[in-house]
């Protein structure tokens, strides 16, 4: 009971509800492990904390010594996957494929154990299926079916396009689970869809139906949108912890509940005490900082933790200029052809992403700084020279060497 009561914790969806006893129960009187599929379309060469959410709970079905098969979509990030939105995704060739995979496998050691899962790449039945099966294949789901998806549904009363091969795709991830006899899919709730068109074509193959489990979707640090390398709002696992830190601490207030349940390892007991805390009028930042610290340690370690709150701390939190921590920049790496800049052209040299609009604003709102003194004009000319301190905003300190 208490497994299961595990197995359950912080699942948003799933279906049928009673299903996960049941397969558990099949797998016992059966005595064999349960398939569990997640599937992974390598669109971007990182993971970040909103696929670990999932990930977290497959890690826990390995534990209790069931099969975790992760399916790296090498056929279907070459179609497109629909993005949800207005639009389909950009395909990838076969090299971008290859190259992200190859990254994703590599970080998915720092929570599943790899060497204890499967690793199948879609490509190798995909890529081999016949016209005439591929055809039979989408023969089993009916237009009305497809237009179930909200995405699709809404596109289509908008008069937005869609491409044939948007409508194909949750036929193929499903056929997935019919060439892999999956007991169970996994993913997040914006892949409930794909998911259960898995349990229908396992159906039409006469197969038991996979059951689905879909994790919450969690928001990036922006707070707004669903964490995405697309959006920018992402805390990568192998981000470094001072990044890590910095960006957990830069979430609204609003999301420390979500993080807390979704992106940390704490007991639930640990969990209710903060959020206690935070009700009796804990400072946000002070759960913040232990949320970042737990992050950490998952990824990297207590050491590390414990070093990246001392680094935030003193850059972020201490007044003293003196007493941040500059990026050293070797002046003849600048390749400058004078020996004076503007406070403009300086800035622009380390926030080459920065519109020159932009970094004006910067200098005029006092947020940067030449060798601690504020400098509110955008033309004032700087010397370059060794041991010259800038700050820029925030978060960015360097010192020319």
């Amino acid at each position: 009971m208490e497994t299961l009561k595990k197995l359950h914790e912080n699942v948003a969806i799933m279906l049928p509800e009673n299903g996960l006893e049941q397969k558990l129960q099949q797998a016992e009187k059966e005595n064999r492990k349960l398939k569990i599929k997640l599937g992974f379309d390598p669109t971007a060469p990182d993971l970040h904390l909103g696929h670990a959410v999932v990930l977290k709970k497959m890690k826990q079905f390995q534990e209790l010594g069931h099969q975790i098969i992760i399916v790296v979509g090498s056929f279907t990030a070459r179609i497109g996957d629909p993005t949800g939105k207005n639009k389909s995704r950009k395909p990838l060739n076969l090299e971008e494929v290859k190259h992200n995979a190859t990254t994703y496998i590599k970080q998915l050691s720092k929570i599943i154990e790899v060497d204890q899962a499967e690793i199948v790449f879609n490509s190798d039945w995909l890529d081999n299926l016949p016209f005439s099966e591929a055809l039979q294949l989408i023969s089993k789901v009916t237009v009305a079916q497809l237009m179930q998806r909200k995405d699709f549904n809404k596109r289509f009363t908008e008069n937005t396009p869609i491409a044939m091969h948007e409508l194909i795709y949750p036929i193929l991830q499903g056929f997935d689970s019919v060439q892999l006899e999956c007991d169970i899919e996994m993913g997040g709730t914006d892949q409930l869809f794909n998911c259960t068109m898995g349990r229908q074509l396992q159906e039409s193959h006469n197969l038991a139906p996979q059951i689905v489990m879909c994790m919450p979707l969690l928001r990036g640090i922006d707070g707004t949108e669903k964490m995405s390398k697309s959006q920018n709002n992402t805390i990568g696992l192998t981000d470094d912890p001072n990044t890590m830190f910095g960006k957990t601490m830069s979430i609204p207030d609003v999301l420390i509940e979500e993080f807390l349940n979704l992106a940390t390892d704490f007991s639930i007991e640990e969990r209710q005490q903060i959020n206690q805390q935070l009700i009796e009028g804990e400072n946000p930042m002070n759960v913040k900082k232990r949320i970042a610290k737990n992050i950490i340690k998952q990824f990297h370690d207590e050491q590390a933790a414990t070093d990246a709150e001392t680094f935030f701390i003193n850059q972020f939190q201490n007044k003293k200029f003196e007493d941040k921590s500059f990026k050293q920049v070797v002046i003849t790496t600048l390749n400058l052809q004078s020996n004076a800049l503007t406070t403009v052209a300086l800035c622009k040299i380390f926030k080459e992403n920065l519109s020159n609009t932009a970094i004006r604003r910067l200098i005029e709102d006092g947020a940067v700084q030449i060798n601690n003194e504020k400098i509110k004009e955008p033309y004032q000319m700087i010397e370059i020279a060794k041991n010259l301190k800038i700050k820029i905003g925030k978060r960015d300190f360097y010192e020319l060497q």
